[in-house]
């Protein structure tokens, strides 16, 4: 059985949208993308490698998936985040996009999609992660797939934006299983939802 984490860099209150780039996610006026870049260091640049090393590929939405397929296959040969997520086998849902994808190793889920990504759990390898990717991750969320969390919490309140948890989402007990501050006061913590026993 295969893992689905769910990894996100988060404001304080939540925001997950364009944190690489200002113009990543301009949706709904958002006018601050970018906030994520200078809270980087090396800390968090091993808590990153450390995740893709238990990764066996990525589950991503549309515009994470253009964004990415953008960028990375342009980076050079030698940089290790490029060869990984170059490398990486890439599942994308999409219901506007066709194959073959552009980027190497990418296959399209289309149609069912809760039915599709609960096949990719039940077969064997390592964790499935999924960044970004905030409508697919609402699905995800609805149909109980997601096994774990992975947020990245900046010391930064933006007071607009996409957020993770939305309104209307299910009531979900999280229980704390790793955490990590980093040396520019971001906290990396790994939520697990509680599951249920039998009544």
């Amino acid at each position: 059985m295969r893992r689905i984490v769910v990894s996100e860099f988060l404001t304080l209150d939540g925001v997950m949208q364009a944190p690489g780039d200002p113009n990543e996610d301009r949706s709904g006026g958002f006018d601050k993308g970018g906030w994520q870049l200078a809270y980087f260091d090396d800390i968090f640049g091993g808590v990153l490698m450390d995740a893709f090393a238990a990764t066996g590929g990525m589950l991503l939405g549309r515009r994470t998936y253009d964004i990415f397929a953008a960028h990375w296959p342009k980076q050079p040969a030698d940089d290790p985040f490029a060869a990984t997520m170059n490398g990486m086998e890439k599942c994308v849902v999409s219901t506007t996009l066709t194959e073959p994808l552009a980027w190497q190793n990418s296959t399209l889920i289309k149609g069912d999609v809760a039915g599709e990504v609960a096949k990719l759990k039940n077969g064997s390898g390592k964790e499935i992660q999924v960044i970004g990717s905030g409508e697919l991750v609402q699905d995800l969320i609805r149909h109980d797939l997601v096994d774990s969390y992975r947020l990245m919490i900046h010391p930064l309140v933006l007071g607009i934006g996409k957020r993770l948890f939305r309104d209307g989402t299910t009531l979900t007990k999280l229980r704390l299983v790793d955490s990590k501050p980093t040396s520019t006061g971001v906290l990396i913590l790994t939520y697990e939802p509680e599951k249920s026993g039998p009544a």
